[in-house]
């Protein structure tokens, strides 16, 4: 495949904070602790759409997965109730 042909979209840090809806700093410190996609080029951070799309889907789909495990009630069967009631969780 021919690199000239792969046409990702880069967003920068404002477009990435814009996005999802939090602190420009907030995604400065994602960068730092290597949690979200990212690439420098110079002294700037940049993100690749597609990448960054991929990875919503993924913590989407795990944060859903921990959901199914909270409302089956799993981790509720080693709780010790007190009164009959179970902490939520």
């Amino acid at each position: 495949m021919n690199p000239k042909e792969i046409d990702h979209e880069i967003l920068t840090v404002k477009e990435i904070s814009d996005l999802l809806q939090v602190h420009q700093s907030t995604i400065y410190k994602m960068v730092r602790q290597g949690k979200i996609p990212s690439f420098r080029v110079g002294a700037d951070w940049r993100f690749r759409k597609d990448l960054i799309e991929r990875w919503m889907a993924e913590k989407s789909m795990s944060a859903g997965q921990v959901r199914k495990v909270i409302e089956s009630g799993v981790n509720r069967r080693n709780s010790t109730s007190v009164n009959g009631w179970l902490p939520r969780i």
